[in-house]
C-alpha cells in the first residue's frame, strides 16, 4: 500500500497530517507542521523526511507548498521547552500548526503514539511519516524549516557550528560546548540530562570567549565564517572568514582590563611565520578559489571583574 493509498483508505475528506522536527537536539526551537494534501494533485517522491536527501527534501518542500490545500509550520521556543518540557512543548507546536491552517481540517492524523489534543478530532499513527502521505508531507516541511532555522543560528553563533550538527548531541557539538559553554539558544534542561552534575556553563577561558565574540562581530560586519580554530602542523588560525573576494585570516587577541600593548604587537614575528605556513596549507586545499587572503587581528577587550565585553575592534591587514 502506498502512502497515498493509506490516506485514501481512511475514507476521511479534508484531513491534515501532523509531524514534528527537532525534539532531540540540545539547542534550538522545536518545529511542527500540519498539511492538508489534495489527493487529486499528488506529489511524486513524497516520503518520510528521514529517508530523503537534503536536496530531495528541498525540492519536495516547494512542491508541497504549491500543491497542498493548506499547510502551516509552527514552533515552540527554547524557553517554552525548558519551562514545559520537550513533550509538552512539541504538543504546543503541533496545536499551533493545526490552528494555523488556512482551511479547517475535519480530522488530524498525528505521527507517534502520544496525542497532543489538537482542536479537531484526531488519532495517532506510529511511524506515520512512513505510512501516510499527509504526515510525510508535514515531516518534510517541519524538517526543512528547522534546518534553515539552525543555519540562521549558525550565522548568529558561528562558534557552535550549528549548520553542521543542527543542534544534535554530536561529538563536535559537545566539543563546542566544552570550549564556549552554553549559548542563549541551548536547552538548559537537556544539558542537565546529558551532563548530569557537570557544570552547564563551565568556566570558559577568556581566549575562547573572545573568539566567540569575534566570530559574532565578523558576522555582523557581513563576513561568512568558514572555519573556527583551523589547525595545521605549524599552528592554528583562530577564524577564517570570507567577505566578497576577501579571505580574512583572523588572529583573535583577548585582553581583560587595560590594554598594555597594541594587539598587532602581540602577534610576534614567530607567530606570524606560523600563521603564514598554516594559511598556505589552507589555501592549497581551496582548489579554484579566487579569494584574496589577508591577515587581520580582532581585538576583544573584556571587563576585569565581570568578563563582559567592553570593546571589539578589527585591524585589517595587521601584518603581511
Amino acid at each position: 500500500m502506498t502512502l497515498y493509498e493509506y490516506d485514501a483508505s481512511l475514507g476521511i475528506a479534508n484531513f491534515c497530517g501532523v509531524d514534528e522536527a527537532g525534539r532531540g537536539p540540545l539547542a534550538g526551537d522545536v518545529y511542527a507542521a500540519a498539511v492538508i494534501l489534495d489527493p487529486q494533485n499528488p506529489i511524486e517522491g513524497l516520503n518520510d523526511s528521514k529517508k530523503l536527501s537534503a536536496k530531495k527534501r528541498e525540492a519536495i518542500y516547494g512542491e508541497i507548498r504549491d500543491k497542498a490545500v493548506a499547510f502551516c509550520v509552527a514552533t515552540a521556543s527554547v524557553e517554552e521547552i525548558d519551562r514545559l518540557n520537550i513533550l509538552q512543548a512539541t504538543f504546543l507546536a503541533m496545536r499551533r500548526a493545526v490552528e494555523g491552517l488556512s482551511a479547517l481540517p475535519s480530522f488530524a492524523l498525528i505521527d507517534g503514539d502520544k496525542n497532543p489534543r489538537v482542536s479537531v478530532p484526531s488519532r495517532c499513527l506510529v511511524k506515520g511519516d512512513a505510512t501516510s502521505a499527509s504526515i510525510a508531507a508535514a515531516s518534510i516541511l517541519a524538517k526543512v524549516e528547522r534546518d534553515r532555522y539552525m543555519e540562521e543560528l549558525d550565522r548568529k553563533y558561528p562558534q557552535y557550528l550549528f549548520a553542521k550538527h543542527k543542534g544534535y548531541g554530536t561529538k563536535l557539538h559537545y566539543e563546542m560546548l566544552d570550549a564556549y559553554g552554553a549559548s542563549p539558544v541551548h536547552r538548559m534542561t537537556f544539558l542537565k540530562k546529558y551532563f548530569g552534575k557537570k557544570d552547564l556553563c563551565p568556566a570558559v577561558s577568556s581566549g575562547a570567549k573572545g573568539e566567540g565574540i569575534a566570530s559574532q562581530y565578523l558576522v555582523e560586519q557581513g563576513y561568512r565564517i568558514l572555519e573556527v580554530n583551523y589547525h595545521s602542523p605549524y599552528g592554528e588560525i583562530d577564524i577564517i572568514a570570507a567577505k566578497g573576494d576577501i579571505l580574512a585570516l583572523v588572529e583573535v587577541k583577548t585582553r581583560s582590563g587595560r590594554m598594555i600593548a597594541e594587539p598587532r604587537e602581540a602577534v610576534t614575528a614567530s607567530k606570524q611565520t606560523k600563521l603564514r605556513q598554516t594559511a598556505l596549507l589552507y589555501l592549497a586545499e581551496q582548489e579554484g578559489s579566487s579569494f584574496q587572503p589577508r591577515f587581520d587581528v580582532v581585538e576583544v577587550l573584556l571587563d576585569d571583574k565581570t568578563g563582559t565585553q567592553l570593546k571589539v575592534e578589527q585591524i585589517e591587514n595587521a601584518f603581511t
